[in-house]
């Protein structure tokens, strides 16, 4: 890992950390709201989403619209004694969520068995930072960059969701860094 992509992570964590819950309300809402207005959006039937944390862009307004309109619900849950690797599970409510290996919620294991295959039409993705082509910095455990590359995300529509200060004009790549195909902010949405 470089210096630069740690340093570039230390700093952004910081500034997301000291947001106020009033602002990241507002980010929140108001990703929603561009995220809601993109064509793709009212069309997916199924959707990878994230719970948040840490002051995240907030997907759980999102979340419950799409529970109401029946369409699928898809979260990560981390693989215990693999890390780095996410599971995928279908999830239809709040009741099928538990705390996580990072206190994060996601689906139960007795609950939302893990899928064996997944195309979602949507994916809206978190990170650290993201920069104009795409690229995201996350914290380094490379769970989404190996989501990312699974085969059924090969016709996903993913979205980056960050707060505009971390997106970032250049963020150093790896072979293995996939990109995603649009990033929302609270200020602009930007298709690659």
């Amino acid at each position: 890992m470089s210096d630069t992509k740690e340093t570039l992570r230390t700093s952004l964590l910081a500034r997301r950390s000291a947001l106020a819950p009033e602002d990241v309300r507002a980010a929140s809402v108001a990703v929603a709201h561009a995220i809601r207005a993109l064509p793709e959006w009212k069309n997916a039937r199924e959707v990878l989403l994230y719970w948040p944390v840490r002051n995240e862009v907030d997907t759980r307004s999102l979340m419950v619209e799409l529970w109401q309109r029946g369409a699928t619900v898809l979260l990560p849950r981390c693989r215990r004694n693999h890390p780095g690797v996410m599971d995928i599970a279908c999830v239809n409510g709040e009741h099928d969520l538990r705390p996580g290996m990072y206190s994060i919620m996601e689906p139960h294991q007795d609950r939302c068995p893990a899928l064996e295959d997944f195309q979602p039409d949507l994916a809206l993705i978190p990170g650290v930072g993201f920069d104009a082509a795409g690229y995201r910095l996350g914290f380094g455990g490379g769970y989404y960059d190996r989501l990312l590359a699974e085969p059924g995300m090969g016709d996903t529509l993913c979205i980056g969701l960050c707060h505009e200060f971390q997106r970032v004009k250049k963020l150093p790549v790896e072979t293995w860094d996939k990109p995603v195909n649009l990033i929302c902010s609270e200020k602009s949405i930007c298709r690659i």
